[in-house]
């Protein structure tokens, strides 16, 4: 178990806390929410993120949704909030897997009050198997790792622990299962530009937990790997094609490269609603496209007397464009193994294990 155990999805019967990942690790904030709208918001934001997160945010978004309305379900009433859910994130599978099976769980039923109840469940049991999983693929992937060896160093991307999940975590889960296991891990966390998942969050979740970790710039990865041994890079991932290539947080692609020029093992962590079969390759994922100023500048660096560290919060010239792509797609040729809740294997075993499950 970690210690301690973080819960940044709280379902409450009458409204949904969130853990605010955007103020962290400078405050531990939960935001309240009680409409549809708000956990759109909440999602689109980023108050939450990682795909099995945002998918159980999605699901108790759609519970608030049935909770507003009275009586009849019409079905272009629940089409419309399924999709404006669906919308907040279209790069996810996981949440989209969830709309659809959330879907399918109330197909019949024509009352506002039982849909409520359907999706609630839904929701609080999507959270426990997610949890479970979790602890279940964190054990997988400490078994790739060999027994004889005491000490690991380990390069992560983006944030993958508890707070991008209902708990424990994928990549970061495996780095918890190597400590509870009696090893020692140091972990190397690419501070992942431009919203810095690595810096804040998975170095705040390795601080709590008395986890060796050094923040490094997303260019610093080759440097690092030339003169340090670096075991493994351990990744998570949003969506993974039938033949392997995998979309995770940008930069991940650059990481995936750097790792095969010097041998270093790259592993994806993936919980099974994280591979969509119906896609070929990474070509079909679809990428999605945020605000240029979360490159241009940085609202969050202000010096203590309130003002801003750089003119207007900016770290470049005033009307400079940015390209600002939120994933970018790692070939299936880089990966050395997927790590799952169902096993460890390589890509091109994709679709028999995926049928076994």
């Amino acid at each position: 178990m970690p210690h301690p155990e973080f819960l940044p999805i709280q379902w409450k019967s009458t409204h949904l806390e969130l853990l605010d990942q955007r103020i962290l690790p400078g405050k531990k904030e939960f935001l309240k929410l009680t409409t549809a709208e708000e956990t759109i918001s909440a999602i689109r934001e980023m108050a939450v993120r990682g795909a099995p997160a945002i998918a159980i945010t999605g699901v108790f978004g759609l519970t608030l949704g049935a909770k507003s309305r009275m009586g009849v379900a019409h079905p272009k009433d629940i089409e419309f909030l399924l999709s404006s859910i669906l919308e907040s994130r279209p790069t996810a599978v996981n949440l989209s897997f969830a709309i659809r099976e959330a879907k399918k769980l109330i197909h019949g039923v024509t009352n506002w009050n039982e849909v409520t109840k359907i999706w609630e469940n839904y929701g609080l049991k999507m959270m426990e198997e997610d949890l479970a999983a979790n602890k279940t693929l964190g054990a997988n992937g400490a078994s790739l790792f060999p027994k004889d060896q005491s000490e690991f160093h380990i390069i992560t991307h983006c944030n993958t622990g508890a707070l991008a999940t209902a708990g424990h975590g994928t990549a970061l889960g495996v780095i918890r299962s190597l400590r509870d296991a009696g090893k020692k891990v140091v972990v190397y966390a690419d501070e992942t530009r431009p919203f810095l998942q690595g810096s804040r969050l998975t170095a705040f979740e390795m601080m709590e937990e008395g986890i060796e970790c050094y923040i490094i710039t997303d260019g610093m990865s080759g440097w690092l790997m030339n003169h340090r041994k670096i075991d493994a890079v351990l990744v998570g991932c949003d969506r993974v094609a039938a033949n392997g290539d995998t979309a995770n947080k940008i930069g991940t692609y650059n990481l995936g490269i750097v790792a095969k020029e010097h041998g270093v093992p790259f592993y994806v962590c993936a919980t099974k609603d994280s591979f969509d079969l119906n896609l070929k390759t990474g070509v079909e994922i679809p990428i999605e496209m945020r605000k240029e100023s979360e490159v241009t500048q940085f609202d969050f660096l202000k010096s203590e007397n309130g003002k801003y560290l750089f003119p207007e919060g900016k770290t470049s010239p005033v009307g400079a464009r940015a390209l600002n792509p939120s994933f970018d797609v790692t070939k299936a040729h880089l990966i050395k193994n997927f790590i799952t809740e169902f096993g460890c294997f390589e890509p091109e075993e994709i679709s028999l294990r995926l049928k076994s499950v």
